[in-house]
């Protein structure tokens, strides 16, 4: 509740993690770099894309039941080998 107090009069106010009271970020010389913004956002983007992937693939499918392969109606190959 004192974060959000504060920060409604100062945009760079924040948590001293150290001490636990709420502090002037630019003045403790607190500086969260571009990059990391930058990378957190993509790294995001590219699991909501895996995950949107994984569903296309999941919906595509069409049938819960796993395909036995052969003719239809055998249910597969048959096991072991051939007479010689």
């Amino acid at each position: 509740v004192d974060l959000r107090a504060a920060h409604e009069s100062n945009f760079y106010m924040g948590l001293d993690v150290f001490n636990g009271e709420v502090t002037d970020m630019k003045e403790a010389k607190v500086i969260e770099p571009h990059r990391v913004k930058k990378q957190a956002i993509l790294s995001a983007a590219e699991a909501a894309e895996m995950i949107l992937r994984i569903d296309d693939m999941i919906a595509s499918s069409g049938t819960s039941e796993p395909d036995m392969g052969g003719m239809e109606g055998m249910g597969g190959m048959p096991g072991g080998m051939p007479p010689m």
